[in-house]
Formats: C-alpha cells, sequence, structure tokens
C-alpha cells in the first residue's frame, strides 16, 4: 500500500497526508462490495477440505508438527485461501469465509481441518504463553479487574483493537453466545485519514512511542513489564497501526511509565470515536462455521458483551483463533519487535513469547485449556 507519507527507523518526521488504497473504506462501501469478501465454501471445497483433514488425523502426527501446505495437500481450495489472504493483507484487510460444518464434523477433524487453512495464509504462531498454537475465544471465568487479564477470556465487551502480536488475526466460530457478542470491524486507516483532517496535531502524538503493557507476557527485550511502540507506524511505503486503549491504561500501573497526558487522553477519545462511528463501524454476528480473517495492520475489530448458555457447557460461546505470519508480508519497524516476539522478519515474527526453560511446548489443544 504506497502511501503519501513515510517514517524511517531513525524517527523521521511523517507528513500526515490522507491515504487512498482498498484498506480506507467505510462501512456502507464495505457492505456495498461484500460479493468481493465474503465465500461461500462448495460441497467440493469441503470433500477436499475433510479428506485433508481426516488424513492429516490418521497420520497421528501432532498438528504442530505439520508445518507446511504441502503435507496434507487441499489442490483446489489451498488456491482460494491464498488469493483470499493476499487481499487481506494488500487490499481491504478483512474477509469472510462461511460454510465449515461444526456441527457436523467431530472438534478433532474441525481444528485439523482450520489448521490446514491456515497453512496456506502463512506461518502460525502461539496465542498465548501456554504455547497454544489455535487458541480458544470462551468466557473461563478470568477477572476482568485483574490488570493481566486478556479479555478475550471472559464474557466483557472487548473494544476497537488489533492483535498486534500477529500480522494476521483468525476465527472460526464453534458457537455463539445466548445473547450478544457481535463483532464489529473498522478500518484503522480511514480512522488515520478522519484523524488527519479534523486533529493533525493529535495525528502528532499519535505518530510518538506510547507505553503499552505486557499483561504479564514474558519479555524479550530486557526486564520490563512494558514498552514503548507508536500507534502510527510509517514504515517504507506503508502505515501500520497498533492500538489497543485498554493496554495504554494498564501500562499506567507502573511506576516507571508517565502518566498519559491530556493529548494522549484526548487522542484515544477520537480514535475510539471514529472507530465506534456508524460511518466506519461495520456490525456482524458470526455464524457457526464462519471463519474471518483480518489484517492487524489496517483493520481494528472489537467485541460486545455476552450472555451465555450457563445451562448447557456446550452450547457456550466458543471460537478459534490462529495467529498468521505470512512471509510476504509488509515490512516493519524495529519499533514492533517486542510486540511481535523478538523478531520483524516477516514470516518469523509474532506470537506470545514463554518463558525459557518453563517446559512450555508448542501445541495445539482441541478443547479449551
Amino acid at each position: 500500500m504506497p502511501l503519501n507519507c513515510h517514517r524511517s527507523e531513525t524517527a523521521e518526521a511523517p507528513l500526515f497526508k490522507p491515504i487512498r488504497s482498498l484498506a480506507a473504506w467505510t462501512a456502507a462501501e464495505a457492505w456495498a462490495a461484500s460479493d468481493n469478501w465474503v465465500y461461500h465454501l462448495t460441497p467440493e471445497d469441503l470433500a477436499e477440505l475433510g479428506t485433508a483433514a481426516n488424513a492429516a488425523l490418521s497420520s497421528q502426527q501432532p498438528l504442530h508438527t505439520i508445518t507446511s501446505k504441502d503435507k496434507f495437500q487441499l489442490p483446489t481450495l489451498g488456491r482460494k485461501m491464498e488469493f483470499i489472504r493476499k487481499d487481506v493483507s494488500f487490499g481491504r484487510g478483512f474477509a469472510l469465509i462461511k460454510g465449515i460444518p461444526v456441527t457436523e464434523w467431530p472438534r478433532e477433524k474441525i481444528v485439523s481441518a482450520y489448521w490446514l487453512i491456515g497453512l496456506h495464509w502463512g506461518n502460525l504462531k502461539a496465542n498465548n504463553k501456554q504455547g497454544h498454537l489455535v487458541g480458544h475465544i470462551r468466557d473461563i471465568g478470568h477477572d476482568v479487574r485483574d490488570p493481566d487479564t486478556r479479555l478475550y477470556a471472559t464474557h466483557a465487551a472487548q473494544p476497537f483493537h488489533n492483535d498486534g502480536c500477529s500480522d494476521l488475526v483468525s476465527l472460526l466460530c464453534l458457537s455463539t453466545a445466548k445473547e450478544g457478542g457481535a463483532s464489529h470491524w473498522t478500518s484503522s486507516i480511514s480512522i488515520y485519514n478522519e484523524i488527519v483532517a479534523q486533529r493533525p496535531d493529535l495525528a502528532q502524538v499519535l505518530a510518538q512511542p506510547w507505553y503499552f503493557d505486557k499483561k504479564g507476557v514474558p519479555s524479550t527485550q530486557g526486564n520490563h513489564p512494558y514498552f514503548k511502540i507508536p500507534v502510527l507506524n510509517f514504515y517504507q511505503g506503508h502505515l501500520s497501526i497498533n492500538y489497543s486503549d485498554n493496554y495504554f491504561y494498564s501500562a499506567q500501573r507502573h511506576s516507571q511509565v508517565p502518566l498519559l497526558t491530556p493529548q494522549h487522553v484526548e487522542a484515544m477519545k477520537l480514535f475510539n470515536e471514529l472507530a465506534e462511528s456508524d460511518r466506519l463501524r461495520m456490525d456482524y454476528i458470526l455464524d457457526p462455521g464462519d471463519i474471518q480473517l483480518l489484517s492487524n495492520h489496517t483493520v481494528l475489530h472489537a467485541r460486545g458483551s455476552f450472555i451465555d448458555h450457563d445451562e448447557d457447557a456446550t452450547k457456550k460461546r466458543h471460537l478459534l483463533r490462529l495467529w498468521i505470519a505470512p512471509e510476504d508480508e509488509r515490512p516493519l519497524p524495529k519499533a514492533y519487535t517486542e510486540l511481535m516476539g523478538g523478531s520483524v522478519v516477516a514470516g518469523e515474527r509474532g506470537g506470545i513469547a514463554y518463558e525459557k526453560g518453563s517446559g512450555v511446548q508448542l501445541h495445539v489443544p482441541f478443547e479449551a485449556e
């Protein structure tokens, strides 16, 4: 996505100008073009995927050791998935794939199929410090008031953010909540454009390093429980946006972190208002069998709070998550090193760090742990 502004690792002052690209969209524009980003799996797709998933399971090879898309091939569906991924990375930033038969296939087959699809998108990275390569998004009762709690493990609303630990994030819906839990997407590039038009002074604030809480994740660059990264990252012709106000506010608990200034608070207020605006916000309820694929550099996502099926644990809201590192992704500046688990090299970067020597091993759990 060529831009009209540039910022190098030596922190040159960017020239804030609007960005015109497929990644800069409004909700109305996105819905009008839904035929371009919604893909319905065909019976032929599912037959091919099911055969490959069964073969992977029959091999008794642990899924985390299957790291090549060529091991259990998807000769037709694989090409479609690669095309969709390139559009997410280099185009509008999001896609929706419908039709995984989650009520018909056993859990092991679903996870295997999702893993094989993910391998056509890139290298798959750890979702947490337990080494889970497929994350389970469920309310497992974590205390929202605990500053180390990651909100995906609760029933609370998640405000607009990106999953900065990976280039792409994918979610596969297994089951929905009793009430609520809607998904929301917005173009962070369009938010940037609006801020440049309305408050260019706040764009300057967002382009400076912000303190970001690690929430108990082991550090790869020293021992601090926080690090610094700008919200707006201009580098080699790309704008990559990293935003999560929850982590900015949480960093304030550390005595070494300076207090947020009124300008910081004002910038977050405007950023959130734009993300939540009817003009930029897309609303969607993921159906069982839906897969969403998002760019973490150009799209933000949010989740509404929900009420779960407490009377039947098997019906509880449950999604699977992949964090994906394509080898042909955009370059990122060194400011992303800590966020990306210790590397900014495309294909290598991404994932949650875990304590060396802790005994944690990468693996693919079939159930939430």
